[in-house]
């Protein structure tokens, strides 16, 4: 399973995979849009994603999806 992750990290909005920071200085929008495009590519290539999206106001969502478990 790959993770992704969107969250404000030192006034900037941040894209994480697994953990590690693959862009930053995004506004929320593009760096949401980034996440599900590449959780989108991941899915394509049949792993499972489990995303992650931070609100304005520290609220956390959690998605799970594609892939398969073999």
């Amino acid at each position: 399973m790959v993770q992704y992750a969107v969250a404000l990290k030192d006034g900037d909005w941040t894209v994480f995979r697994d953990g590690v920071p693959v862009a930053g200085q995004l506004s929320r929008s593009a760096a949401v849009q980034m996440a599900k495009d590449l959780a989108f590519e991941a899915e394509e290539r049949g792993e499972s994603v489990e995303l992650l999206l931070q609100g304005y106001y520290g609220e956390l969502s959690r998605r799970v999806t594609g892939g398969s478990e073999d």
